[in-house]
């Protein structure tokens, strides 16, 4: 038996999205098969002290040597694709769904007087409208939920005779779930529109009915009645759910291959599910290393050729339809040879809309998470993070392997929020707790080069200052690292290596540059670039600890971005506090809102007097200081450059105002 802890994935490695997993045997067999809200809580649960584990699951993670997953975008998904495989697989653990039995789908009889609600298999019905196909626990539970929102009929003939003859409905009449056309409580014609806007619904018109349930929610609130709205409430609730996408039950007679690529400067990660009649048979994933200056439609003519390339005309195994990312430059030659292959026509192209495109996201994600783990599971691999190091300091000749690698990046949207972050790798490991982030104003923040002169220079010169302490009182940063890197290229390196050698420690310390588009490493004393092998680890690195700097810098200007954009024209307003500020917004709802609101309407907020609602309309509405008096006494400035606070050019006429009591005089 398997010690479960030789194959547990690390609790970072696994996604909290909703998903499907599988657990394979030491010969590849599918042994259970799993759904999951969030599969990091499920399966960490797996991997809990054995002892609180039961006899199956414990005989199956030890019967087990690897586990997998498929990330989906809901819980209905996850179902969908855990009935599928559990009949595709038939996992020796998993009970359910082993019957013979076919999908079930929610089914409305319009053909009947009184149409009815059922849940059928098998043979389709003439007169029969059909939605789904969904799991057996799903479609009780959706049936149930639409049928507070639309009371159709939902029971048998029998039951429908028993009920117009003693004139006395069934329960689900009693409890508002069927609204008992067999008694007269609705005509047949109601009860038939009733049906219409059920299969509306289930045929993709529920905005129209979540909307109209929103507007008598509002008007319920609106008069009080709490009562009602908390019920229109959970009704919304429950339609949202019911209605909620599913990308990978797709119509039956849909044969595909779906492609998905996420990829950066060096690898890509691929990821191809495998779509047979309708239902998603099998997946393929794996991470393939990039040759330089591959474009996206390049790489999706290698993927192709490498998929189908070994099959024979005769395999048969070639879907209808091919679903690529983006289409390839040599699409009508790849289509002409595919459905050669195939002994058919096979369609290339890219889904744009509807539910194949949904299953493409679907399929991109889980790519995007296959290279997430294949990053992380590669820079915790300790032999290939010392290989790293061995390869950076025989290729940059430094006299021992770089321990400590500090990278530094500049972030800015066209010189404003100027940014600077530093991100520090002791071993080939990030050491979070040593980052370090930079604000740059002034002069420094002219262009990227000052501002990473500025950033290097703020940097050492402490560590300078640290230096100089006794031993026991020197901080984390009192000793240079080996290896310093720039985001950029021979610009960036100039500045840096000028920082270093105005403190006087240029010696000290390596610096080198990674610029983007080609990965180039630029040293401080060549004119041309160091390339590093595109397979070579050192190259790897020293991209994690770019990419990781420039997210750490992009994190924080965002941040000082969003603070900027949310100062408004109420902070130059005085009297006007943060308090009252917050006060005026919710009472408004909105900026927009209080824009457009009256003096009047103004002087009626909470904590707004005459004065305060005149300064305010005054800011608003591009009145000057008309009225107000210098700015020593309340009033405020006229607008600079000859525009109101709305943007638009100044020099209409506006009535005069007595802001001390809101009264508006004669021009």
């Amino acid at each position: 038996m398997a010690d479960p802890s030789s194959y547990r994935p690390k609790t970072g490695e696994i996604p909290a999205d909703p998903g499907v997993y599988r657990f394979r045997d030491p010969h590849g067999r599918v042994i259970y098969v799993g759904k999951a809200k969030s599969l990091r809580q499920r399966l960490n649960s797996y991997f809990a002290n054995p002892a609180t584990l039961l006899p199956k699951t414990y005989a199956m993670v030890h019967a087990a040597a690897s586990v997998e997953w498929t990330i989906v975008g809901s819980e209905l998904e996850a179902l969908q694709l855990e009935y599928t495989w559990i009949k595709e697989f038939a996992p020796r653990y998993n009970l359910a769904f082993r019957d013979d039995k076919t999908y079930p789908y929610l089914a409305v009889s319009m053909g009947e007087k009184y149409p009815r609600v059922q849940v059928l298999r098998g043979e389709r019905r003439k007169g029969t409208r059909y939605f789904g196909p969904y799991t057996a626990g799903a479609i009780r539970e959706t049936m149930d939920t639409l049928l507070r929102v639309f009371p159709v009929r939902s029971c048998s003939a029998g039951v429908l005779r028993r009920a117009e003859q003693s004139g006395r409905p069934c329960l689900l009449g009693y409890i508002d779930k069927c609204s008992a056309p067999c008694v007269g409580r609705v005509t047949p014609e109601e009860h038939r529109r009733l049906a219409e806007d059920f299969c509306a619904f289930m045929g993709g018109e529920a905005k129209r009915f979540i909307g109209g349930l929103e507007k008598r929610m509002a008007a319920a609130v609106a008069e009080l009645d709490y009562e009602t709205a908390a019920k229109l409430r959970d009704d919304i609730i429950a339609m949202r759910k019911v209605f909620e996408r599913n990308a990978v039950v797709l119509a039956e007679d849909t044969d595909a291959d779906v492609f998905a690529v996420e990829e950066d400067e060096l690898e890509a990660a691929v990821q191809v599910f495998h779509v047979r009649g309708g239902r998603i048979r099998g997946q393929r994933g794996w991470v393939v290393e990039k040759v330089e200056d591959t474009t996206p439609a390049g790489l999706v003519t290698h993927l192709l050729a490498q998929v189908y390339g070994e099959q024979s005309e005769t395999d048969g195994r070639l879907p209808r339809e091919v679903l690529v990312p983006v289409l390839p430059e040599d699409a009508e030659q790849l289509t002409a040879w595919l459905s050669a292959l195939r002994g058919a026509r096979v369609t290339l192209r890219v889904p744009q809309r509807g539910d194949k495109a949904a299953l493409l996201e679907t399929v991109h994600e889980n790519a995007v998470q296959a290279l997430r783990l294949h990053k992380s599971r590669r820079a915790g691999d300790i032999t290939t993070r010392s290989l790293a190091l061995q390869e950076l300091q025989e290729a940059l000749e430094l006299p021992e392997a770089p321990l400590r690698i500090e990278c530094f990046d500049i972030s800015h949207v066209q010189g404003t929020n100027v940014v600077g972050s530093m991100v520090v790798v002791e071993d080939g490991l990030a050491k979070k707790s040593e980052y370090r982030r930079f604000s740059v104003t002034g002069d420094a923040a002219r262009d990227d080069t000052a501002a990473m002169h500025d950033v290097l220079t703020r940097r050492f010169r402490s560590y300078l200052a640290d230096r100089e302490l006794p031993v026991d009182e020197r901080g984390k940063f009192a000793y240079p690292p080996n290896l310093v890197v720039v985001d950029g290229g021979q610009p960036q390196v100039t500045a840096a290596v000028r920082a270093l050698a105005e403190l006087g420690i240029g010696e000290e310390v390596r610096v080198i540059g990674l610029a983007k588009r080609l990965e180039e490493v630029w040293l401080p004393e060549g004119d041309f670039p160091v390339i590093l092998p595109r397979a070579s680890q050192g190259l790897y690195l020293l991209q994690r600890i770019r990419d990781e700097a420039h997210r750490f810098a992009i994190t924080f200007h965002r941040q000082k971005r969003g603070k900027s954009m949310t100062a408004s024209l109420l902070d130059e307003i005085p009297g006007l506090g943060p308090a009252r500020k917050k006060a005026l917004l919710a009472h408004f709802g909105s900026l927009k809102r209080l824009r457009a609101a009256s003096l009047a309407e103004l002087a009626e907020a909470p904590g707004v007097g005459p004065a305060l609602a005149g300064a305010i309309h005054a800011r608003f509405h591009g009145l000057g200081t008309a009225g107000l008096g210098t700015a020593g006494d309340g009033g405020l400035p006229d607008l600079p450059g000859g525009a109101d606070a709305a943007g638009e050019p100044a020099g209409e006429t506006v009535p005069a105002i007595n802001y001390s009591t809101g009264e508006i005089l004669d021009s």
